[in-house]
């Protein structure tokens, strides 16, 4: 019995230059949307203005997380338990997630 390898195309090349860029815009644009969930919650933790200023600082939390996590989405991934963990998202902001 004769053992063949399968058939190469050329859009099955080992590597594709193109797949590796767009994954690493992926990934630096994840990484952007994490900075930027880790700055806004931040500021709404160390928040101690009127409750007005304070909507205005949950809303640009959330609107953050909610960026993050498509971003995620978009990577593959699928589920957010671990990140609400790591970061501490508050149940205030989670609860706003999509509602606009």
């Amino acid at each position: 019995m004769a053992v063949r390898l399968p058939a190469l195309r050329q859009s099955d090349s080992i590597f594709d230059p193109l797949a590796a860029e767009i994954m690493g815009e992926k990934a630096a644009s994840l990484g952007r949307a994490g900075e930027k969930v880790e700055r806004s919650l931040a500021a709404l933790q160390a928040h101690e203005g009127s409750p007005a200023d304070r909507a205005a600082v949950l809303r640009t939390a959330t609107q953050a997380v909610h960026a993050y996590f498509i971003q995620r989405e978009l990577c593959g991934l699928r589920r957010h338990d671990d990140v609400i963990r790591e970061y501490c998202i508050p149940r205030e902001v989670l609860v706003r997630l999509g509602a606009q």
